[in-house]
C-alpha cells in the first residue's frame, strides 16, 4: 500500500531514514547482479526510474521526449522493445490509454507493468468539456509530495525484480526523496503569501500543484490539442480582470497563438509552466533536470502572481 506516500507523518518518517542513510546514490552494482531493462512511458516517469535504477537497470522511454502523451503513434519496433523489458512504468489515470493494444501485441509472458499512481489521492477533472481525456486528473507528478509515492513505488518493484541491486535502489530512492522533500519545503515557502490565489495556464495540467501550494488553478482548455472557443476566452478575460494576475502561463509544446493574443489584448505577459510532458529532442538525461524545471516553474508563477 502506497497510500501513506502522501501523508505528513511518512514524509517526517523519510526524513529521519534519510539520515541513517549515506547521502548520495550509490554508483555501483554488486558483483554478479544483473542491470535488468526497464520500459517508462513518458519523461516524468522517465526522470523518476532513472534516477532510481542508477546502474542496476538500463531504462528507455517508449515515447520520445519531444513527443507528449497525446500525439505518440506507435510503431511495429515499439512492440518488439516492450516485449523485450523486464518492467514497464508508467503515470497510469488514462495518461497511456494507448497501452494496453502495445503490451497485449507484445504478449510478453514476463513483463510486469507498474502503475505508478496506484494508492495516490487523486483530484477529479472538472468536466466542462465532453473532450476530456481522462478523470481523474492525471498530472499528478507536478506535486513533489505525490511524486515522492511515484518514487516509493519504482523502487519498492525494482527491490522485488531485482533483490540483487536492492540497496542501490533503496539508497538512490531515498537521495530522490530527500531532494523533492527539499523541493517541496522551497516551494512552500515561496508560495505562502499567494494561498487562495488565481493562476492562468493554457491547459488543465496544475490541480495538484494548486491543491498542495492551496492555490487555484484556472485554464484556457482542457486538453492542449483543443482549440479555445469564444467562451473559453471570455471566461479567461474575466478571470483576468477580477485578479491582479501580471501573467498567463503558457507551455513549451503550446502552439496557441489565441492565448498570446488574449495576454496581449488584456495587456499582460506570458510566462511558461512547463508541465514536464515533453523535452528537446536532443535531451541528455541529468538527475536535476525535474527540479530545475520546476524552479523554473516556481519563478515563473511568482512572476504571474505580481511576487
Amino acid at each position: 500500500d502506497h497510500s501513506h506516500g502522501i501523508f505528513p507523518e511518512w514524509v517526517s518518517g523519510s526524513l529521519a531514514s534519510i539520515f541513517l542513510v549515506s547521502c548520495g546514490s550509490l554508483t555501483t552494482p554488486p558483483e554478479g547482479s544483473k542491470k535488468i531493462s526497464i520500459m517508462t512511458s513518458f519523461l516524468p516517469i522517465t526522470l523518476f526510474a532513472r534516477a532510481v535504477a542508477g546502474e542496476c537497470g538500463d531504462v528507455k522511454a517508449l515515447i520520445p521526449t519531444n513527443i507528449g502523451p497525446h500525439d505518440f503513434q506507435s510503431t511495429p519496433k515499439d512492440i518488439l522493445s516492450i516485449g523485450k523489458a523486464d518492467v514497464f512504468f508508467i503515470n497510469g489515470l488514462g495518461m497511456e490509454t494507448f497501452l494496453d493494444r502495445l503490451i497485449s501485441s507484445a504478449a510478453s509472458t514476463t513483463l510486469s507493468v507498474v502503475d505508478t499512481s496506484v494508492g495516490i489521492k487523486t483530484i477529479s477533472t472538472d468536466i466542462s468539456n465532453a473532450d476530456s481525456y481522462s478523470d481523474p486528473n492525471p498530472h499528478i507528478w507536478l506535486d513533489p509530495i505525490r511524486a515522492i509515492s511515484q518514487v516509493e513505488t519504482i523502487k519498492d518493484a525494482l527491490v522485488d525484480l531485482n533483490p540483487a541491486c536492492s540497496e542501490v535502489y533503496t539508497s538512490n530512492a531515498l537521495a530522490y526523496v530527500d531532494n523533492l522533500l527539499a523541493l517541496h519545503a522551497e516551494i512552500l515557502s515561496k508560495l505562502e503569501p499567494y494561498q487562495g490565489k488565481s493562476f492562468i495556464a493554457y491547459h488543465d495540467f496544475a490541480p495538484y500543484f494548486a491543491e498542495r501550494y492551496q492555490l487555484k488553478a484556472e485554464y484556457l482548455v482542457d486538453l492542449p490539442d483543443i482549440n479555445p472557443s469564444p467562451v473559453d476566452l471570455q471566461r479567461v478575460s474575466n478571470l483576468v480582470r477580477d485578479s491582479d494576475l501580471k501573467a498567463l502561463l503558457t507551455e513549451p509544446q503550446d502552439g496557441s497563438n489565441s492565448f498570446n493574443s488574449l495576454a496581449r489584448d488584456l495587456n499582460i505577459k506570458i510566462a511558461l509552466f512547463n508541465p514536464i510532458e515533453t523535452i528537446s529532442r536532443d535531451f541528455v538525461y541529468d538527475e536535476s533536470l525535474y527540479f530545475d524545471l520546476m524552479r523554473d516553474n516556481l519563478s515563473n508563477l511568482l512572476l504571474s502572481l505580481g511576487g
